[in-house]
């Protein structure tokens, strides 16, 4: 990627804020470049989330090298799945796995919880449900994998960062039943305003995502309008869902200030108070 194809640096908040979820091993910034580019327009803090137990050591130790930075670590819903039953034929994009069964899945959660435990690791996730790439022969491993997630960021006492897609009903069904952690975040929130009622009773965090700017999202911003600012947060998930107008180009924690811009117009107030509770509300779901 050529850096004419990266979105310039938008004009940075007044008020310092977090991007509450991001991917900077799938960026193709160095670390360094990203969080300089970030804090150049007051994104202070990054939340780097993993996907597997590659990915989440990763996570650890990069948050442990980076005062701005902290880590949650997870089996990522799809990633259950492929331990459990393997992926011959590579749909994963991560080469053929041969199937390992429970005892893998045991193995590689053990990890997680051991990675849980560390002070610079603040939430457990991305855990969840994903009914879009998952098909039934997954969906017990995936549900199990869910349930010991849960488990791991309550003897923690780290917050639970949930991956939802397509599969609302089942995941508050599983949040319901094995009682929630203390502090629960819909990362990517793709619920609808009804959702964000059900979400906002229970205290859960919602996080917006690049895609609430998207012209085909309305429900997503009358989710928005609906949530209680106390509960509210933003993330990038970059480098995936860039917003608007830079769809289709690569996203990281630096773009922040377009998704809150376009949040604070939405919720009808300015960006620094959205800032601030924003800010305010990410340091109180990661208790940093």
């Amino acid at each position: 990627m050529s850096s004419k194809d990266a979105p310039p640096l938008p004009e940075p908040l007044r008020v310092p804020v977090a991007d509450s979820h991001t991917h900077l091993d799938m960026q193709d910034a160095t670390v360094e470049e990203g969080l300089a580019r970030a804090a150049a327009v007051n994104v202070t803090t990054v939340i780097q989330v993993g996907c597997d137990v590659k990915g989440s050591r990763w996570a650890a130790e990069t948050a442990a090298a980076h005062p701005s930075v902290y880590a949650a670590v997870a089996l990522h819903p799809n990633e259950a799945p492929r331990i459990v039953h393997g992926d011959p034929d590579g749909w994963s994009r991560q080469g053929g796995r041969e199937p390992g069964g429970k005892a893998a899945l045991d193995e590689a959660l053990a990890e997680i919880d051991r990675l849980a435990a560390l002070d610079r690791v603040r939430g457990v996730g991305e855990t969840g449900l994903d009914h879009f790439r998952t098909g039934p022969e997954g969906m017990a491993a995936q549900e199990e994998s869910f349930r010991a997630h849960i488990e791991i960021a309550k003897r923690h006492g780290k917050a639970l960062v949930i991956h939802d897609r397509e599969a609302h009903a089942d995941v508050l069904r599983v949040l319901a039943d094995a009682g929630a952690p203390e502090r629960t975040v819909f990362h990517c929130y793709s619920g609808d305003a009804e959702m964000a009622r059900i979400c906002a009773d229970a205290g859960y965090f919602m996080s917006f995502a690049g895609n609430v700017t998207f012209k085909n999202a309305q429900p997503l911003r009358d989710a928005l309008s609906v949530a209680p600012i106390e509960l509210v947060l933003v993330e990038t998930d970059a480098p995936f869902l860039t917003p608007a107008p830079y769809r289709g180009r690569p996203n990281a924690p630096y773009l922040i200030p377009v998704t809150l811009r376009a949040m604070a117009e939405v919720k009808g107030v300015d960006e620094d108070t959205l800032a601030s509770a924003i800010n305010e509300n990410t340091a109180r779901a990661f208790d940093y």
